[in-house]
């Protein structure tokens, strides 16, 4: 059986500051025609940072699609002409004042296949450091940063506070870590 789409026409509906949305017309695979509203991401990187301690590093910041407050990996997207190695380092730095012994890419994936085609990659950052240099966050977040036990990551999990899932995803390697 055949699977591909093909697509007919492309209609670029908005572009904002990192995101843009497509509407496509394709043809299916019975020759019926079809639309397809995708979402266009540059791409972004999250971060599995272990303190010595054992601890997994999250931030709380509040979610305005969810209306609500999550827990949450550190993580941002890639900016253009950079590489998600250097997002990963600098995301790192931004977000928790941390620089790392060790930086290594362990996954990839897509976010959202249904309708997007962001991708993100996924690091394990060890041998944290406070950094000696602190790049500036970002004006318009307001985090806190959290080191928290396997334990109470399974709470937070429980109570739906650790809800998305790049962090789910991470606190499953995290847990095959060991």
């Amino acid at each position: 059986m055949e699977f591909e789409e093909k697509v007919t026409d492309i209609k670029h509906l908005y572009e904002g500051n990192f995101v843009k949305l497509d509407l496509e017309t394709v043809v299916l695979p019975n020759n019926e025609k079809a639309t397809r509203e995708i979402i266009r991401h540059p791409g972004a990187v999250g971060i599995v940072a272990i303190t010595p301690e054992e601890k997994i590093v999250l931030i709380r910041q509040w979610r305005a699609p969810l209306r609500k407050i999550t827990l949450e990996i550190p993580a941002g997207k890639i900016e253009k002409g950079e590489h998600p190695d250097q997002t990963a380092v600098r995301e790192l730095n931004e977000e928790t004042r941390f620089t790392a012994d060790t930086l290594e890419r362990v996954n990839e994936f897509y976010t959202s296949p249904g309708f997007a085609d962001e991708k993100m990659y996924l690091y394990h950052a060890s041998g944290l450091h406070v950094a000696k240099t602190k790049l500036p966050q970002d004006e318009d977040e307001f985090l806190q940063l959290e080191e928290l036990t396997i334990k109470e990551v399974q709470e937070q999990i429980a109570n739906g506070t650790i809800c998305d899932s790049k962090t789910l995803i991470a606190i499953m390697l995290w847990q095959m870590m060991k």
